[in-house]
């Protein structure tokens, strides 16, 4: 790759719902300047390779395989070519849906939203995913009739890299641990097993703010984002506010995806499946209170997951229900998006991951 197709365009990495003779991983380059869209490869082999999460120094990646008897996989890409390869998997003991991998490269934390469950799983030095050292079996229900059970719906990592937090939507928890990178175990937070969210909200997905003293939970089932004070000597969390993510006037059905906060942290988005939209809100960076800044429609339908470029210039939607990509160009002062157009076609997009420049050449 040549330096300037490196300074122009940021590798990105998708993940998909495919069986598994198709291709299911793709990787595409975004052009900083416009948001144009540029395949770059794909990778077969896989069934439902949804969400993804990349090695914080190698050139490694890793994707649940969201099937009944769910896995890991672990992946490697040539640097330059862009081309994957897969290593290996290994059971999650459950269905997955998300990952993470801690700072420090050495273990892959996967949530099971089909059981309810956590586990922690050693890295191989080729980057090769080990069965889990520690496996957390989520308890209990809540008030929906899709609460029944527990269903570990994420699992996030906090900047210290210190401690992990589950939001469960089937539980109305975010479910706390410390994590033990010498033994590779999640033990329970000794001061706060658990946060909750509202009763009915399903918690999903969780976002910190760069300054490290708040986080947001976007809820799928009540369509609303909780935001939290968070201490990280402690790795406790104390609620500030539930805001909706919808407009008043909108009475149809609708569920919440995901929640990133731009780089600056000043701006917050939020996704709404069935609005088909991108929630928009200002961060009060002291009380980390939210002011909604209104909704821009996606393009398509059921927006499952979206990405921020590491320059904070665009937001990528994937539209699952549509099979495409498209970008829009976030305003620098007030956080508002702009459709540009580009559009790439990617069949059920679920998942993107930006390369981080750590790993770049």
């Amino acid at each position: 790759m040549s330096d300037t197709i490196e300074q122009d365009m940021i590798p990105f990495f998708i993940g998909s719902y495919c069986a598994a003779a198709d291709n299911g991983i793709y990787v595409y380059r975004l052009d900083i300047s416009t948001g144009a869209l540029e395949p770059v490869s794909a990778v077969g082999g896989l069934e439902n390779p949804s969400f993804l999460a990349l090695h914080p120094t190698k050139p490694l990646l890793y994707a649940v395989i969201e099937t009944a008897a769910g896995e890991v996989a672990a992946l490697s890409y040539d640097e330059q070519s862009f081309e994957l390869k897969v290593i290996n998997s290994a059971s999650t003991g459950g269905s997955p849906c998300h990952l993470v991998v801690d700072a420090s490269g050495q273990y892959v934390l996967a949530a099971n939203y089909g059981g309810g469950s956590v586990c922690m799983m050693p890295l191989r030095d080729d980057g090769g995913v080990e069965e889990a050292s520690d496996f957390v079996q989520h308890v209990g229900s809540s008030v929906h009739a899709r609460q029944s059970e527990p269903h570990a719906h994420s699992i996030n990592i906090d900047p210290g890299n210190r401690f992990a937090f589950a939001p469960d939507l089937g539980l109305d928890k975010i479910m706390m641990y410390e994590l033990d990178l010498d033994l590779g175990k999640l033990r329970p937070h000794t001061t706060q097993p658990y946060a909750e969210t509202p009763g009915g909200s399903g918690p999903r997905h969780l976002a910190f703010l760069p300054n490290r003293r708040l986080a947001y939970v976007i809820n799928e089932i009540d369509n609303t984002i909780t935001a939290f004070n968070f201490d990280e000597s402690t790795g406790t969390l104390q609620t500030v506010e539930t805001v909706s993510t919808l407009p008043d006037d909108f009475s149809a059905t609708s569920g919440t995806a995901d929640i990133h906060v731009e780089p600056s942290g000043r701006f917050l988005y939020g996704s709404n499946r069935g609005h088909d939209s991108i929630a928009i809100y200002a961060i009060d960076p002291v009380s980390g209170r939210l002011q909604t800044r209104g909704h821009v429609a996606t393009g398509g339908a059921a927006p499952r997951n979206f990405a921020i470029d590491p320059s904070g210039n665009f937001l990528l939607v994937a539209n699952q229900s549509t099979d495409d990509i498209r970008t829009f160009r976030i305003h620098p002062e007030d956080g508002s998006l702009a459709a540009t157009g580009h559009v790439a076609e990617v069949q059920a997009p679920v998942c993107m991951q930006f390369l981080r420049t750590s790993t770049r050449r």
